[in-house]
This record gives C-alpha cells, sequence and structure tokens, in this order.
C-alpha cells in the first residue's frame, strides 16, 4: 500500500497541503488502489462507496491533508494527518495514515509524507502521534520504526506511537518554504499541462484547416 523506505533523498520531493477544491483528485488516488492496498489503507476491505464517503466526510478545517502531484497534475501519494479531540490532563494527539500510488512506489514519498506529517503535527501542538496499521503492512510498520515511533503488536493489528518534541523556529520556518516551494512546483506543472493541452487543440485546428484545404482543392 505504501512503498518500502527509499535510500534517495525523500526531502526534495515537493508535497503540499490539499483542501477542499482536491476532493475530486483523492478519490481518484484511492480508487486507483486495489483491494489488497485498500484493506491496508483502510483496514477493511474498503469499496468504492466507502471510499467515496470517506473523502466526502473529510475535514480540512480540523486536520492536514498533503499530497504529491506528478506532471500530470494527478496525486500520486497523501497522507492524511487526523487530529484526536482533545481531554483534559491527556497529551495532544494526532493520527497518521498514508497511500501510494503502486507505479510510484520506490521514491520515498511514504516517508517524506511521514516526515512533513511529522513536523505539522509539532508545529500545531500536539505531543503524541498514532499509527494504526495491520501488522502485515510492513512497509508502513517499517516507516514508523525509522521515524523512531514504539510499536506494540496485538494479533493481526500494530499500533505505533512517535513523541513529538516541541514546535521550534526551525520547524516552523521549514514548513512555510516547503510549502511554498510545493506551491510553486503546483504551479509550474499546472501551466506546463495547460499549455500541452494548447498545444493539442492548436495541432487539431491546423489538421483540420489542411484538411479543409485538401478537400476545397479537389
Amino acid at each position: 500500500m505504501i512503498e518500502q523506505p527509499s535510500s534517495r533523498g525523500s526531502s526534495t520531493v515537493p508535497n503540499r497541503s490539499l483542501g477542499a477544491g482536491h476532493r475530486n483528485r483523492i478519490a481518484a488516488h484511492l480508487l486507483a488502489l486495489d483491494a489488497h492496498d485498500r484493506y491496508l489503507r483502510f483496514g477493511y476491505a474498503a469499496g468504492e462507496e466507502q471510499v467515496r464517503r470517506y473523502v466526502e466526510h473529510l475535514d480540512f478545517d480540523r486536520d492536514d491533508i498533503f499530497g504529491i502531484f506528478n506532471r500530470r497534475l494527478d496525486l500520486i501519494a497523501m497522507a492524511h494527518l487526523a487530529f484526536i479531540p482533545h481531554e483534559p490532563d491527556t497529551p495532544a494527539g494526532v493520527e497518521f495514515a498514508v497511500s501510494v500510488v503502486p507505479r510510484a512506489r520506490g521514491r520515498g514519498y511514504g516517508t517524506r509524507l511521514f516526515e512533513t506529517a511529522v513536523r505539522h503535527a509539532r508545529n500545531e501542538g500536539a505531543e503524541l502521534m498514532f499509527i494504526h496499521a495491520l501488522s502485515e503492512n510492513i512497509a508502513m510498520i517499517r516507516i514508523a520504526r525509522h521515524g523512531g515511533a514504539t510499536l506494540e503488536r496485538a494479533g493481526s493489528e500494530t499500533e505505533a506511537y512517535l513523541r513529538l518534541p516541541p514546535a521550534t523556529l526551525d520547524s516552523r520556518v521549514s514548513a512555510i518554504l516547503d510549502e511554498q516551494v510545493a506551491q510553486a512546483d503546483y504551479r509550474i506543472k499546472k501551466q506546463a499541462r495547460n499549455f500541452l493541452h494548447f498545444l493539442g487543440r492548436l495541432q487539431e485546428i491546423r489538421r483540420g484547416a489542411s484538411g479543409a484545404r485538401g478537400k476545397s482543392g479537389r
């Protein structure tokens, strides 16, 4: 469902915050996962209706959601950082989940999104990050362990938790700079896609005009 941690540097991969306007892309991303991948991502065999219901109920005001786009602006990896309702005398906590489409695995995207989620959780005052995964989801468990999380296995399920240090000036500035880079990267990809679409339409017009001239010359 997610890729194994990669030896290649993942910190250079731009990933941006997602909002309500990205619901369709989020749904397309999750529906591109096969049945087994959805099982690992959600912990149960989520069908299309259940996936769409999940997307429909995403709370972009409460939670943080991040994504990585390819040049065609397909959402190829995404993470959901869900903030747990805070109770008095209990540490503020968040829950992390991530998914990467099959063709984009092996590039460190899951690790990169995990790092981004940790930093955002710290900046929002969270003290604990929880990861609930099926024990067979080896890739997710490795990312959690690599990130310093404590793991507790109970049969078919594994609970991981990571104690987060307080936010620092560096963590806050890094989050701002990374988001700016990701937004610029998205705009460039969008402009490039629009330009290619324009060229495609222009070529169709030229072919149509050429065909019309050929007919009129008969």
